[in-house]
């Protein structure tokens, strides 16, 4: 089954969220810094990211790379 990427930015909040395939029903777990992983409710599967302050982490930046602390496969 292929999955979509979807981006999602807040500006006004300044929070960037990443999410693998359709939006489902789920919660974030804080994993620090402004580091969250979005957990799907049904499977307990991680399905997405996201950053909060991610434009403050990037703003002086050239390219943006940021290290995560999670692992998400793709297929």
């Amino acid at each position: 089954m292929k999955n979509n990427l979807n981006l999602y930015y807040d500006e006004e909040g300044d929070f960037l969220e990443l999410q693998v395939g359709d939006y489902t029903e789920g919660y974030f777990k804080n994993l620090g810094e402004g580091i969250f992983e979005r957990i799907d409710a049904k499977t307990s599967q991680v399905t997405g990211i996201a950053i909060h302050g991610f434009r403050k982490r990037t703003e002086k930046q050239k390219e943006v790379k940021i290290s995560l602390p999670v692992e998400i496969q793709l297929r």
